[in-house]
């Protein structure tokens, strides 16, 4: 049975499919989530999925079974076995210089976690931020790829929230346990194909209000650009997960709220944040 919140926004990722699709027929939605015990991939139309023959990558047949979103649970978009995250990508949040690398940081897979889910977060978190942020999902396996092909090897676009201990981020010598402590990483609930990854709003809603809003075309490092970049230290697969920094300001979080973040023709991801 899905929460109040999860019911909530499934309506309002359906809105923002669907003015997306006015504009675009390539748009295609895959989710990745459990249903009686096991985990799966589908497409998302509506309020249904149906279901994959495999997996993603490569990419399988559709079968004819039609589910209810009500009957599975969303994990994350995909098996990622490495996630990347960009920092100071929005001058409106802090400002890299556009000429140099991208500032880059690992984050663990440890810490994805799908949309609905209740992050918890550690007992001596004491100044945990939310983070939105579009998220790419690699296709192919890249590497040493010029910035003009590291199109080609995005898969899609998703939706995600940067969760930061910013105590944590400013005295620990490296950002591991302040970005990828378990459930620092939500992500989903489905990654998007077929989008302009460089025009698309963001949106992240603390309890409903509105707390960051910016086009990604504010990016100071474009998609193409970090996949390239990245592409020439480390052999990207398919899975690997992008995130891609945070417009404008962020604060604190407290017990029981309720972070979503919603990108256009993505849909949003929302989860309530708890101590233990």
């Amino acid at each position: 049975m899905l929460s109040k919140l999860v019911a909530t926004t499934l309506v309002l990722m359906t809105l923002s499919l669907q003015v997306v699709a006015q504009s675009s027929y390539k748009i295609t939605q895959y989710v990745h989530y459990e249903y009686q015990g096991e985990t799966h991939y589908g497409v998302l139309s509506g309020d249904k999925i149906t279901p994959l023959k495999e997996g993603l990558f490569p990419l399988s047949e559709r079968t004819d079974t039609k589910l209810s979103l009500e009957d599975i649970r969303f994990l994350p978009p995909s098996d990622a076995g490495k996630v990347f995250a960009v920092g100071m990508n929005f001058a409106s949040h802090m400002a890299s210089a556009s000429k140099a690398p991208p500032p880059m940081f690992l984050k663990l897979p440890s810490s994805l976690a799908g949309h609905g889910q209740i992050i918890t977060v550690p007992g001596d978190a004491g100044n945990v931020h939310f983070e939105g942020e579009l998220v790419l999902i690699i296709g192919t396996r890249a590497k040493d790829v010029s910035e003009q092909e590291a199109g080609d090897y995005i898969f899609g676009v998703s939706a995600g929230n940067d969760l930061t201990e910013r105590s944590w981020q400013g005295s620990d010598l490296q950002w591991m346990r302040s970005k990828a402590s378990d459930g620092f990483g939500p992500v989903g609930p489905s990654v998007v194909t077929g989008l302009d990854w460089n025009n698309l709003l963001l949106t992240t809603r603390l309890n409903g209000e509105i707390v960051q809003q910016e086009n990604t075309r504010n990016m100071i490092h474009k998609p193409e650009k970090v996949v390239s970049y990245l592409s020439q230290y480390f052999t990207l697969e398919p899975g690997d997960m992008i995130f891609m920094g945070t417009p404008g300001r962020t604060s604190a979080l407290n017990h029981g709220d309720e972070v979503s973040v919603e990108i256009e023709g993505v849909g949003l991801i929302a989860n309530r944040i708890e101590w233990p």
